[in-house]
C-alpha cells in the first residue's frame, strides 16, 4: 500500500459542545478547500465536550478522509487543544478556526494569500464584529493595552482565524490560557506577524463560552505575558527596581531615627515610624532575594532558549 501524501496544510478546529455546528462547518470547509490548490488535513480536537460533539466527529472523519478527530480525557481549555492539535499536525502551514460558525472557513484562501506577502503568521482582523457591544468594547480595550504593553500593532489579537507556518506552532508553546497572545508570542520569536479584515458572523446555535471571569483571566495573563516578553531571562531586572525603592526608603527612615536617637536624645520604643522602616528594609531584600532566585532558575534553564534564526546559507 502507497504512503499517503503529506499535507501541505493542517487545519486545527477546538471543539467544545459544538455538535449543531460541526456538520456545516464540514461544508463550507469543504467548499473553501476547493479553492485552495493545497493538500490538506483536518484535525478537530474535542475539548472533552458534554454534547454529542464527538459522535458528530465520528461522522465527519467516516464521510471524509482528510479529518481526524481527537478528545482530550478532560475539559482542559483551548490552549490545551490547540497544542494537542499542534503535535499530530503533518502540514507546512496551519490554520486554525473556531467551530462556532463565526469565523468564515471561505477566508482561509484569502489569509494563505497573504502569507506570500513575507508574513510567517496571519491573523484574522474581524473588523465588523457581530458580537454584542460589551464584547466589542471588551476587545478594544484588550488590543489597545495590549498594543501599548507590546508594540505590535493589532485590530484583533484574539481572533480564532489565522495561518501561519508550521514552524510557529513548533517554537511557541501554549499553556494555561495563552491561546489569546499566540501572535504577541510569535512575535517575541522573531515571526513577523500582519492581519486582514475577514468577514465574522453571529453565532447560530448555542452560547458563548465565555462569561465574566474571562476578563480577569486576560488580565492576570496579561501580566504573565507581560513578564515572559521583558522579563523572561533577566527576572532581577523587574525585582531589582521595587527592591530597590523599598530597601532605600525603610534605610533613610531608620537612618533618621537614629540620627534622632543619637544626638536628639529621642527614645524609639514608642515610635511606630521605626516598625515601618525595618519593615521597609526587610522587603526590600526580600525583593532582591527574588530577583537572584529568578536568575538562578534562568540560568539554570537557558539552554532551552534559543535565539531565533530566520535565515541559514549553509546548504543541507
Amino acid at each position: 500500500m502507497p504512503d499517503e501524501p503529506v499535507p501541505d496544510l493542517t487545519i486545527i478546529i477546538p471543539v467544545y459542545n459544538e455538535a449543531q455546528s460541526l456538520p456545516e462547518l464540514q461544508r463550507a470547509l469543504r467548499a473553501s478547500l476547493e479553492a485552495i490548490s493545497l493538500a490538506a488535513e483536518i484535525i478537530y480536537v474535542d475539548d472533552s465536550s458534554e454534547d454529542t460533539s464527538f459522535e458528530a466527529i465520528r461522522e465527519i472523519c467516516q464521510a471524509d478522509a482528510r479529518a481526524r478527530g481527537l478528545q482530550l480525557r478532560r475539559h482542559c481549555g483551548k490552549s490545551a487543544a490547540l497544542t494537542a492539535g499542534f503535535d499530530l499536525m503533518q502540514g507546512r502551514l496551519v490554520a486554525t478556526l473556531d467551530a462556532d460558525l463565526q469565523d468564515d472557513p471561505a477566508e482561509l484562501p484569502g489569509l494563505l494569500a497573504a502569507l506570500d506577502q513575507g508574513y510567517n503568521m496571519v491573523c484574522g482582523w474581524r473588523k465588523e464584529r457581530a458580537d454584542p457591544w460589551s464584547k466589542r468594547l471588551a476587545s478594544r480595550v484588550f488590543n489597545g493595552v495590549l498594543a501599548a504593553v507590546s508594540g505590535l500593532r493589532l485590530h484583533d489579537m484574539n481572533t480564532g482565524l489565522k495561518v501561519f507556518d508550521a514552524q510557529v506552532a513548533r517554537e511557541v508553546r501554549l499553556y494555561g490560557e495563552l491561546h489569546r497572545y499566540l501572535p504577541l508570542l510569535a512575535a517575541q520569536h522573531g515571526f513577523r506577524v500582519g492581519e486582514v479584515p475577514v468577514r465574522h458572523r453571529p453565532r447560530r446555535y448555542g452560547r458563548s463560552k465565555y462569561g465574566g471571569l474571562r476578563y480577569l483571566s486576560g488580565a492576570l495573563d496579561l501580566l504573565t505575558v507581560t513578564f515572559l516578553l521583558h522579563y523572561r531571562l533577566r527576572p532581577l531586572h523587574l525585582f531589582s527596581l521595587p527592591g530597590l525603592a523599598l530597601a532605600l526608603a525603610g534605610g533613610l527612615i531608620c537612618a533618621w531615627l537614629a540620627w534622632e536617637r543619637l544626638f536628639m536624645g529621642q527614645f524609639l520604643s514608642n515610635r511606630p515610624l521605626l516598625t515601618l522602616g525595618v519593615l521597609l528594609l526587610i522587603l526590600g531584600i526580600q525583593f532582591f532575594a527574588l530577583g537572584l532566585l529568578g536568575e538562578a532558575l534562568a540560568a539554570a534553564h537557558s539552554d532551552q532558549w534559543r535565539a531565533p534564526v530566520r535565515h541559514d546559507t549553509r546548504k543541507p
